[in-house]
């Protein structure tokens, strides 16, 4: 589902949550699409329980899924609004760096910079 990279500086659950995060925002994973249980994720990608299931909250409180009991974890319907709401930060941030005077380039390395802190 997610391939991490154990090499990374970045904590295993981080890299879950980020791609998970990405396959959802780019239309990968459908509003309604139901996640692995938290304990089959963890064993397909070698990580403990508890590693997935932090992703999965850290997701569920930004909108993107939502845990319905025993029935499991889906993506959930305020992925759309989520990607909404980034669309428009983006476009605000446009904005300001234009006024700015800054270059696209520039103002890209520094959004880089940014999301990588």
């Amino acid at each position: 589902m997610i391939a991490l990279d154990p090499g990374s500086p970045v904590p295993p659950y981080e890299q879950l949550r980020a791609g998970l995060a990405a396959r959802v925002n780019a239309g990968e994973l459908a509003v309604g699409t139901k996640l692995p249980t938290v304990r089959a994720l963890a064993a397909e990608l070698g990580l403990a329980a508890n590693t997935v299931a932090r992703a999965y909250r850290e997701l569920e409180a930004a909108g993107l899924l939502e845990t319905r009991g025993r029935a499991g974890t889906f993506v959930g319907a305020g992925s759309d609004d989520v990607l909404a709401r980034g669309r428009d930060a983006a476009a605000r941030f446009a904005e300001e760096a234009r006024a700015l005077g800054l270059s696209a380039e520039l103002a890209l390395d520094l959004a880089r910079a940014a999301l990588t802190r």
